[in-house]
């Protein structure tokens, strides 16, 4: 087998961590000696240790003398574990090959150059863009300090993401509902407008056999939520965060009586200060976010300058009536829109998922 054979194994390792790492990232590692493979790990939970001390730790025979495929550059610093660089110096590893550097700044090169000055053969960017897209949401988190925000909407050929009277279940097939499950189960939290709230009464949890919940923000300027709202009453059970400009700390108590934690934030616009409030889900560890508002909270985020990714989950159907994903005053002109990447396009079912990055906006703060 190649170096290419045995990266692609340590990439489907890696995923296996996917939705219990955050805010880590997703590390797979294969240990291979005389072209045999002699040991595998990933990087399991958060806390837990590395990919490289599991696949160690899981050898069949001596690693001294093999070689190492890891899906991201070994750590050299002490966080929640001890240096991989270490345990893989220790292990008499002869060959280290790694599909993406770690661009924290407490590794960001360092582990490769510590490897190569006691004599490590270390080989780079095997595989790099599928280890690169393994880790967007680490990658953005850890160089800007606020998550990574996916706005994600289901609508049809014209647009649309309701009927005229509100009605949208389900707008897509049950395959894409799947995928949207498995995404609330990747993601750290997911996000919507007290609108979404009103009119849908949504609960917000992962129903992914074997899933997790994503914490659930609510942008809720004037504290509307309802108190029987499921978003409330199943607070004790998935975590669920109130962004809000109330200050009255007698209008909090019952939502933190309910088990709810309120942000108190400042106001921009008549509406939170969505840039402030990513500060405080970075600070709070959250590294990443589903946004599943409506219309207005799409336009809002986009108007910010936090959406990173758009999901556009689109059914060969046609609706008619107003109710578009982006809503809010638009551009003037095509000039001042919000610029996507190059698109990727999945099949899922009859529908398609349209996944872009954002490029560039006009009306970033």
């Amino acid at each position: 087998m190649t170096d290419t054979q045995y990266m692609s194994m340590a990439v489907e390792l890696a995923k296996k961590g996917c939705g219990w790492v955050n805010p880590n990232p997703m590390v797979g590692a294969v240990i291979v000696k005389d072209g045999r493979v002699i040991g595998q790990g990933y990087h399991e939970r958060y806390g837990a240790l590395h990919a490289e001390r599991n696949a160690l730790a899981s050898c069949e025979s001596s690693p001294a003398g093999a070689t190492i495929y890891v899906t991201l550059e070994p750590c050299c610093h002490y966080g929640k574990t001890p240096p991989c660089t270490d345990a893989i110096l220790e292990s008499g590893i002869r060959r280290v090959v790694i599909g993406s550097r770690d661009p924290n700044p407490q590794v960001s090169g360092k582990g490769v150059k510590i490897l190569r000055s006691r004599g490590i053969e270390v080989t780079e960017n095997i595989k790099k863009d599928e280890c690169d897209a393994l880790n967007r949401s680490f990658f953005h988190y850890i160089q800007n300090g606020t998550p990574y925000v996916v706005m994600k909407y289901a609508m049809t050929l014209d647009g649309k993401i309701a009927t005229r009277t509100g009605k949208s279940r389900w707008i897509t097939g049950e395959a894409a509902r799947r995928r949207v499950q498995e995404d609330r189960h990747r993601y750290a939290a997911i996000m919507v407008g007290i609108g979404t709230v009103l009119a849908d009464d949504p609960l917000l949890t992962c129903r992914m056999e074997n899933g997790r919940n994503p914490l659930r923000i609510v942008c809720d300027t004037r504290l509307r939520t309802p108190l029987h709202a499921r978003l409330v009453t199943s607070a004790a059970v998935a975590g669920t965060l109130l962004a809000t400009a109330v200050t009255d700390r007698e209008k909090h108590r019952p939502y933190l009586e309910a088990g709810c934690n309120l942000a108190v934030l400042p106001e921009k616009d008549g509406r939170i200060d969505l840039n402030c409030l990513m500060r405080v889900l970075g600070e709070r560890k959250i590294d990443s976010v589903l946004l599943e508002g409506g219309g207005i909270l799409n336009w809002s985020a986009l108007q910010s300058g936090i959406v990173n990714r758009v999901q556009a989950y689109i059914a060969p159907k046609l609706l008619g009536g107003a109710k578009t994903p982006v809503a809010g005053p638009g551009v003037d002109s095509p000039q001042e829109a919000f610029r996507l990447g190059q698109p990727t396009l999945t099949r899922l079912g009859e529908d398609l998922l349209w996944e872009s990055e954002v490029l560039t906006c006009s009306q970033e703060s």
